[in-house]
């Protein structure tokens, strides 16, 4: 029966993330187990690309093979692997399969085979119970038969994706519902699916590129992602971070300098754009440039040259820009503070990158790459979302985005362990750590006072009754009107008395119904 199902998967014309998903769950339903979960080897890592029966974020996890000696044990011999109950080995999914009741609990049975595709290792295939004895000898024989089915369920999706390569063209969008792996870069969330195939489209075009994004979206890994599906990808890409480029030596670090054009230049020193030539030069934040840097900037652009600093010679350089900023660079211009010529030449192809807030569930996968990096950091058995704190996640608009997220996992643990956990149990990460303003607080009676930070007014006083959210847009449109108040309606005047910056200003007073 298991036989003519999997067979019938086979030549149904399925898209991979559904044929690969009805394979982990046909056998789990087959096999009457807790989870299924088929992983991928890449360099020393496992990835998860089809789980049944495993909490979400487990398919953003990468499971090390040097850390987590089942799966190495598994991966290193053909034939099913099987551990008894009392294994003193511990099992990558204690604590993740997902029973929906009382406490998360350990693994009590587990067996698994490795793959091969065309006499490569490919990866594992796993099956966990929670009850002792599940998989017999019986079931062990049965694994071995089936696994030539799996094997070729793997094939045949893989020829179909190289297939469907070569028939991609500009107007067709990637199927979502997969899980998107692309370097350090993971979502299901059809945002990224497209965003995606728009680097793939747009990698080899040689085309400038202009990244926007809100901070911590991950522009630089969109960044790096651009540079290694390029032509260019043999050579360099060289990581500017404008905003970190004093003003005074901006011009040396890009153009580089002859020896003696200022003091202390003993030497001639080739720039960060010399070091890109023939590869990518890749411009973080590049609204940060000072004004007489970016008219040197647009010749580069231009004319394809470069003038060392003090040297009368120009030289040529081949490089091709990707750019990112997490400013509106349409109202730099129109302030001034950005030149309209050079705005025209990054944005030849301006690419949005949306923010964790849109993408889903892709908050949860993210967790899970960030839960397995620190319980492998921490040396811990198990690390885990609860329930309660799974919603808390997806609750949270994220404004610091990937980093931010990253930040909380890893500052959760830490208080975690710091609190007493075994590191030998099943750590699982309650609300109580996340540090998120996620809760909706029941404000007292009587108005709540809210210190005013911009101007030594009176406070700011907020209606009872609202969620924490709405109390701090309460106390941003009064700091906003204030500050406006204070300087004539004056937009740069108010954004430097907030100590913000002007255009970040703007959209804040955008989101508020305040323009």
């Amino acid at each position: 029966m298991m036989d003519a199902l999997l067979l019938a998967d086979l030549v149904a014309n399925l898209p991979q993330a559904v044929r690969l998903q009805r394979l982990v769950s046909s056998l789990r339903a087959h096999f009457c187990c807790g989870a299924v979960a088929l992983l991928r080897l890449e360099e020393e890592h496992l990835r998860p690309v089809a789980v049944d029966g495993l909490v979400r974020d487990t398919l953003g996890r990468r499971f090390a093979v040097s850390l987590h000696p089942r799966l190495a044990a598994i991966l290193s011999r053909r034939g099913v692997t099987h551990f008894h109950h009392d294994s003193a080995l511990p099992d990558p999914y204690d604590g993740l399969i997902n029973t929906h009741v009382g406490e998360p609990l350990p693994v009590h049975d587990c067996m698994g085979t490795s793959l091969q595709i065309e006499g490569e290792p490919w990866g594992v295939l796993t099956l966990d119970a929670l009850a002792v004895g599940t998989f017999d000898e019986a079931a062990q024989a049965e694994l071995q038969h089936l696994s030539v089915l799996v094997e070729a369920a793997i094939r045949t999706t893989r020829l179909e994706a190289e297939l469907r390569a070569l028939r991609l063209t500009r107007n067709e969008v990637p199927v979502a519902g997969a899980v998107v792996e692309e370097g350090d870069i993971v979502g299901q969330d059809p945002s990224i699916t497209r965003l995606l195939h728009e680097l793939e489209v747009v990698a080899d075009s040689e085309l400038p590129v202009l990244l926007l994004g809100e901070t911590g979206v991950g522009k630089e890994l969109f960044a790096h992602r651009l540079h290694a599906m390029s032509r260019r990808r043999k050579h360099a890409l060289v990581h500017v971070n404008c905003a970190a480029l004093p003003e005074t030596l901006a011009e040396s670090e890009l153009f580089g300098h002859v020896r003696g054009a200022f003091s202390g230049a003993t030497a001639d020193r080739p720039g960060r754009i010399e070091a890109a030539d023939d590869g990518t030069l890749f411009l973080d934040e590049v609204g940060e440039l000072p004004l007489p840097i970016q008219a040197k900037l647009l010749r580069t652009l231009q004319n394809g040259e470069i003038q060392r600093l003090g040297s009368d010679r120009p030289r040529r350089v081949n490089v091709r820009v990707i750019a990112a900023t997490n400013r509106n660079l349409r109202e730099h211009v129109r302030d001034g503070a950005f030149r309209a010529d050079l705005y025209h030449r990054l944005s030849v192809y301006p690419i949005p990158i949306p923010p964790l807030r849109e993408r889903g569930n892709d908050v949860l996968l993210l967790a899970g790459r960030f839960l397995e990096l620190n319980r492998a950091r921490l040396g811990l058995r198990s690390l885990r979302l609860s329930p309660a704190a799974e919603q808390a996640f997806r609750r949270y608009d994220w404004p610091g985005n990937v980093r931010e997220l990253e930040h909380v996992i890893s500052r959760a643990a830490l208080k975690a362990v710091s609190r007493g956990a075994d590191r030998k149990d099943i750590v699982t990460l309650e609300t109580d750590v996340l540090d998120l303003d996620y809760v909706e607080l029941s404000a007292p009676a009587s108005e709540s006072p809210v210190l005013d930070a911009a101007a030594s007014g009176p406070v700011v006083s907020v209606p009872a009754g609202l969620t924490l959210r709405e109390v701090v847009d309460h106390a941003q449109r009064e700091y906003i009107a204030r500050a406006l108040a204070a300087h004539d309606g004056n937009w740069a005047a108010a954004a430097r008395a907030l100590g913000v910056d002007a255009s970040n200003l703007h959209k804040l007073a955008k989101r508020l119904g305040q323009k």
